[in-house]
């Protein structure tokens, strides 16, 4: 999972040469969700190996809380904050160790009737082939089994693929940043 969050972290694209560290993106990104929740992560693989990943959370809050608990604290020891000042070199190493000493937590508006969160990612040879709609739908249907009321994501402003994929599955846009874009799904309906 983490080299697919990699391959795929510059937007769907290759983000290889922005890191030094290549585990750092899945460390943030891919690793805790199947340790926090294993019943929210699925898996696509082909003859090549894994394709791609679907991983969740029902409960941001509770999940974030888990990661301030017994995520962060290991890795913060691996990667000091001192880390967190930008080289100057292109990487984004240190976007991530910044993010790891100080996350950001989600707004209080957003967790109230969308409390579970989800990443996503496909390699481009697993991609416009239903396999992205497949595991969304399963996600989907395993939040609705929860009874959990609604679901978000952020997706980032220079992935305008994503961005109509998800308006395909049925999400909304909840808010525009500089970033990206917040986008929620009630799962009530």
């Amino acid at each position: 999972m983490y080299r697919v969050c990699l391959e795929t972290g510059d937007s769907g694209r290759d983000a290889t040469p922005l890191y030094r560290d290549p585990e750092l993106l899945g460390h943030v990104y891919a690793g805790p969700y199947p340790l926090a929740d294993p019943g929210l992560t699925w898996v696509a693989y082909d003859d090549q190996g894994l394709l791609g990943y679907v991983v969740a959370t029902a409960d941001t809050a509770a999940f974030e809380q888990w990661l301030e608990e017994a995520w962060w604290p290991g890795l913060r020891a691996r990667y000091p904050r001192r880390l967190a000042a930008d080289p100057g070199d292109g990487t984004q190493d240190w976007r991530r160790v910044a993010h790891l000493h100080d996350p950001p937590p989600t707004p209080a508006d957003v967790l109230h009737a969308h409390p579970a969160h989800l990443h996503i990612d496909l390699l481009p040879r697993g991609q416009g082939a239903g396999l992205g709609r497949r595991l969304m739908t399963t996600l989907i249907d395993a939040l609705r089994a929860r009874g959990v009321p609604g679901l978000h994501l952020g997706v980032g402003s220079g992935n305008p693929r994503a961005f109509a994929f998800y308006l395909a599955m049925g999400f909304q846009e909840a808010r525009r940043a500089p970033w990206g874009s917040t986008m929620k799904m009630d799962l009530r309906g």
